[in-house]
C-alpha cells in the first residue's frame, strides 16, 4: 500500500500532528516547547502484505535559534495497533481511506522488520511522492563483516535512550539459534558520516572484538535546510550485534563500590581494552600531527569550560590562578599526534560480555556537540581522563546515599589499575604526561560541574569535590 494518497486531503495533516507528540519524545533537543516544523523531505519502505503505510519524514524544527533537523519514521494503519498505544502519534482523517491511526515506526513490528530487510539489502527504499519508484537517495549497505544469515522473530524499541531510538530485532541464525541484532535509528541529523558509524566499522572490519560487529547501515542525501544550501548527506541508521543479558560497566562498579570488593582486576582490564582500542583506531584510521592552532583551541575550550562553571559555582573562583596554571602546564606540554577516540568515555558506555571481557559501545561522542566536531582526530588522554572521572563518579554516587562513609580508597585503587593496564597494553603510561592527564581530568570536571548545577544540584559535590582533589595532586605533580 503506498503510504497515503498524495493527492488526498488529511485532517490535521502531519505538520499539524507531529509537534506536540514530538515535544515529549525524549530524542526532543528543546526541551520545554513544541517544535515549529517544516517538512523537508520523505522516502518510503513497502509493506509485503500491502496492509501499512511506512514513511521516513525529515522534519526541520525552525523554533530555535538554529533550525534543527529530524528523522521521524512513521506507519499508518487502517485499526489501532495492539499493545502500542504508548507509540500512538495521533489519528487523522484521510479523505479516501477514512481515519488513520498514526504510529512512531520504531515500535511497529512491520516497520522494523521492513527496516532489517533493507539494511540487509533485501528491500528497496521508494520515493516519497511517487508510487512504484525506487529512492536513490536512499543508500543500504550490509557490511563486509556480517555474514549471517538471520531470520527476525520479533522486535523492541529499548527505553531509556536519550538522543536517538535503538530498536532490538529478535533473530536467528540459519541452524535457529539466537543472533540478536540492535538497530540506532539517529533522531537529529547532521550532514556527515556519523562518528559511531564510521569508529564501530572500522574496528568491526578490522577484527577487533572490543566492539559489537557491525551488520549494516543506511545512509542518505537530503535537501539542505535553506534553499541555497547543498545537499546533505549523512547515516540515517545502523546495526550491530546485541549482547542481551548482559551489564555495562557503571552497574559492575556500582554493585563492587557496595560491596566493598576489590575491582583492581577488572579496571586494569578495562584499561588494557582501552589501549587496544586506540592503538587500533590510530592504525586504521588517519592521524594527524598537533598544531599549535589545534593546542591553543584545545585549552581555549578547557578555559571556557571553567568561565562557565564559575558562572555556576561562584566558589570556584578562589581556584582561577590554580586552574589557569594547570592549563598553561598543557599549553606547554609535549603532545602526542592526534587520533580517532571514542569521545565520550565512561562505565556507561562499556559491557562486560562472557567470554569475550569488556566490549566499548557509543562512538557518536558528546551528542551536544557538532557532528563535525565530533568527527576530528583528538587526543587518547581525553578518553583515559574520562574513565578516570567515571571511576570517580562511581565512588561518589555511592558516598551521595551513605553519607559520612568514604569510597576514596575503592576510586584510587581503580583508577590506578585502570592506568596500569593502559600502560602495559598501550606501551606507554599516561602518567608519563601528567600535564595533559590533569588537564583533561580537570575539564571533564568542570563539565560537570556545568552540567550537575543545570540539572542535578543535589549530585554538584562529586564534581566541586573533585576539582579540589585534582588541583591538590598538581600542586604534588606540576606546581
Amino acid at each position: 500500500m503506498a503510504e497515503i494518497h498524495q493527492t488526498a486531503s488529511l485532517s490535521p495533516t502531519k505538520l499539524e500532528l507531529l509537534p506536540v507528540w514530538m515535544s515529549t519524545q525524549r530524542w526532543y533537543a528543546a526541551k520545554g516547547r513544541v517544535p515549529r516544523l517544516r517538512r523537508l523531505w520523505s522516502w518510503r519502505l513497502d509493506d509485503p502484505a500491502g496492509e501499512v503505510g511506512i514513511e521516513t519524514l525529515l522534519v526541520v524544527d525552525e523554533g530555535g535559534v538554529e533550525p534543527v533537523v529530524y528523522q521521524v519514521p512513521l506507519t499508518y494503519r487502517d485499526a489501532p495497533l495492539e499493545g502500542a498505544r504508548h507509540a500512538l502519534v495521533g489519528t487523522m482523517e484521510h479523505s479516501v481511506l477514512g481515519r488513520r491511526w498514526v504510529y512512531d515506526g520504531a515500535h511497529d513490528p512491520v516497520y522494523a522488520a521492513q527496516l532489517l530487510a533493507l539494511i540487509l539489502e533485501q528491500a528497496t527504499p521508494q520515493a516519497g511522492t511517487e508510487s512504484d519508484t525506487p529512492e536513490p537517495a536512499v543508500v543500504p549497505a550490509r557490511h563486509p563483516s556480517w555474514t549471517a544469515e538471520t531470520h527476525l522473530r520479533g522486535s523492541k524499541v529499548l527505553s531509556g535512550e536519550q538522543s536517538n531510538t535503538s530498536v532490538v530485532f529478535d533473530c536467528v541464525d540459519s541452524n535457529g539459534a539466537p543472533k540478536p541484532l540492535i538497530c540506532k535509528l539517529f533522531r537529529t541529523l547532521q550532514t556527515g558520516e556519523n562518528p559511531d558509524v564510521t569508529l564501530q566499522g572500522a574496528l568491526s572490519e578490522a577484527g577487533s572484538t572490543r566492539v559489537p560487529t557491525m551488520v549494516g547501515t543506511v545512509s542518505a542525501t537530503w535537501p539542505g535546510i535553506r534553499e541555497d544550501d547543498p545537499p546533505a548527506y549523512g547515516h540515517l541508521a545502523f546495526a550491530q550485534e546485541f549482547f542481551p543479558g548482559t551489564e555495562d560497566a557503571w552497574r559492575v562498579a556500582l554493585r563492587s563500590v557496595a560491596a566493598g570488593e576489590d575491582f583492581t582486576g577488572q579496571a586494569k582490564a578495562l584499561g588494557a581494552a582501552t589501549a587496544e582500542v586506540h592503538t587500533l583506531l590510530a592504525q586504521v584510521l588517519p592521524t594527524v600531527p598537533v598544531s599549535a592552532e589545534a593546542i591553543a583551541a584545545t585549552v581555549a575550550s578547557m578555559r571556557g569550560r571553567y568561565v562557565s562553571a564559575a558562572s555556576e559555582v561562584p566558589a570556584l573562583a578562589a581556584y582561577e590562578r590554580q586552574i589557569a596554571a594547570i592549563f598553561d602546564q598543557a599549553v606547554n606540554a609535549p603532545w602526542p599526534v592526534l587520533q580517532r577516540v571514542h569521545g565520550d568515555y565512561h562505565l556507561g558506555q562499556v559491557l562486560h560480555v562472557p567470554e569475550r571481557g569488556w566490549v566499548l559501545l557509543d562512538f557518536e561522542g558528546e551528542p551536544l556537540r557538532p557532528l563535525a566536531e565530533r568527527s576530528q582526530p583528538d587526543l587518547a588522554v581525553r578518553d583515559v581522563a574520562g574513565m578516570l572521572r567515571s571511576f570517580d563518579y562511581a565512588g561518589g554516587s555511592w558516598e551521595q546515599s551513605h553519607p559520612g562513609q568514604s569510597a576514596r580508597a575503592w576510586v584510587a585503587a581503580a583508577q590506578h589499575a585502570f592506568l596500569d593496564g593502559y600502560a602495559a597494553a598501550y606501551g606507554r603510561d599516561p602518567r608519563q604526561d601528567a600535564a595533559l592527564l590533569i588537564a583533561f581530568q580537570l575539564d571533564k570536571a568542570l563539565y560537570e560541574v556545568v552540567y550537575e548545577a543545570r540539572n542535578r544540584p543535589t549530585w554538584l559535590t562529586i564534581p566541586t569535590d573533585a576539582v579540589a582533589r585534582l588541583l591538590d595532586d598538581a600542586r604534588k605533580d606540576l606546581l
